[in-house]
């Protein structure tokens, strides 16, 4: 999107950090950033198996989760949005504790799961700082799949912290870098609801976080075109622009619906729609109701928008076999290895419109896809942010793109220091890779 009108995060600022300098390898190859990055999930039966469920269980097959066995009881949640107050049954899974290989500054979760009508989902985390002290569970998101009449509004959690550290909307942050306090260490907890004296169930089949430390920096190093040089991937083009105005309860489309135009774009790349019962609902005078319906899926009440990342992951991962992350890539050449494995990348940056050439617009925060390079490693994204859909399909020069997606600090119109994303990006990918794309998320640490 150019503008939000509702701010995304009050700071996105990665620590300080003496190494900011490009690592190249010994042949002139591809330079890689400093920087951790480090992502963990829970996917697979035996991984669920290795958390501490109370009343839930572990499905198998094709796609492993955790549903609701034997709830521990009942409880009553107050939904903020609607003020309705109503008892749940409940069960929950606790992870085993994630010692990070390096210590982070910032953790976002993202999950995928399943919630029929009349169930959802509590996603939870709780850091172990450096200082041997622990943070309070914070909630990372209350999600629910629908906002069925009865169900929860699908929500982020405002205004936890405990001084060393917060929740802005879905990212945890230290708060005081300059102390050199960081996360060591985290677990997460899920808690599974249904209403009571149901069979119904959540299915989680997903569960992970994305732990980073990125050099606080305005100018990233450069990198060169890479295998990605030259490919170009048919991704769907759709505009947020056209939507200007439609549904102010989901934030009045337009430049507020940039995520959900960019997911809705990667989800129908792998072959994945809504379906017409999904899309009845919508003005039938509407074009491409498909980004109409993924903005309802992704409306975070509290955000008062649908930019939060993991919801826009949750979403995806609705779709049938389709998995949702969010993580950080450290290059564009990370970015060329999944676009030349066939896996298009959504990318989060932030810009003056004299920072990058040809799109016409500046933005405290936008989502596009990066679809493609140019033989000459330029940026080929399809950007939402366009008059109409033909005109989504962009080349960005290479230089500009990569420092304004991965710097973590910059300079607004009025010269003040904001923060910038750090290379934060969506994949979204089949449950069934191919071997080339899971060797590509691999080498990004997606499992």
């Amino acid at each position: 999107m150019s503008s939000r009108s509702t701010p995304r995060r009050t700071v996105l600022l990665s620590p300080l950090s003496s190494a900011a300098s490009a690592f190249a390898a010994a042949d002139g190859g591809p330079a890689e950033p400093a920087g951790s990055v480090d992502h963990r999930a829970w996917a697979t039966f035996p991984q669920w198996s290795a958390g501490r469920g109370a009343g839930t269980r572990v499905v198998g097959g094709d796609r492993p989760g955790l549903v609701v066995d034997r709830p521990l009881g009942t409880l009553e949640y107050t939904d903020p949005h609607t003020r309705t107050t109503t008892r749940w049954e409940y069960a929950t899974w606790l992870s085993p504790v994630r010692t990070l290989p390096a210590p982070a500054t910032e953790i976002v979760v993202s999950w995928n799961a399943r919630t029929p009508a009349g169930t959802w989902i509590q996603i939870e985390l709780r850091a172990a700082y450096t200082d041997r002290t622990r943070s309070p569970w914070y909630v990372m998101g209350r999600w629910t799949s629908g906002d069925a009449t009865g169900d929860i509004r699908r929500t982020s959690v405002d205004g936890q912290g405990d001084h060393k550290s917060s929740v802005s909307t879905d990212t945890l942050s230290v708060d005081a870098l300059a102390s050199g306090l960081r996360v060591a260490a985290y677990e997460l907890r899920l808690t599974l609801h249904r209403r009571p004296g149901t069979a119904l169930t959540p299915t989680v089949w997903r569960l992970g976080a994305m732990a980073s430390d990125i050099p606080d920096r305005f100018t990233v190093p450069a990198s060169r075109p890479g295998e990605g040089a030259g490919h170009r991937l048919a991704v769907p083009r759709y505009s947020q622009e056209i939507h200007k105005g439609q549904y102010p309860e989901y934030n009045n489309g337009g430049e507020a619906w940039c995520s959900p135009t960019s997911s809705q774009m990667v989800i129908e790349y792998w072959g994945r729609k809504p379906t017409r019962e999904d899309l009845a609902w919508v003005n039938p005078s509407y074009a491409d109701p498909q980004v109409c319906h993924a903005a309802r899926s992704t409306y975070d009440y509290a955000y008062q928008g649908c930019g939060n990342w993991p919801f826009n992951a949750a979403y995806a991962a609705t779709y049938h076999d389709l998995q949702g992350v969010v993580t950080r890539l450290r290059s564009l050449n990370e970015a060329e290895r999944l676009v030349r494995a066939g896996i298009p990348v959504i990318t989060s940056q932030s810009f003056l419109a004299t920072e990058l050439d040809g799109a016409g617009y500046g933005t405290a925060g936008h989502l596009m896809c990066v679809i493609g390079f140019t033989r000459d490693g330029d940026v080929i994204a399809n950007d939402p942010h366009s008059p109409s859909n033909a005109a989504v399909e962009r080349v960005y020069k290479r230089r500009q793109f990569e420092n304004v997606w991965l710097r973590t600090k910059r300079y607004n119109a009025q010269g003040q220091v904001r923060s910038g994303s750090g290379g934060v990006c969506y994949l979204y990918f089949p449950l069934r890779p191919t071997t080339r794309q899971a060797r590509a998320l691999a080498s990004v640490g997606v499992r």
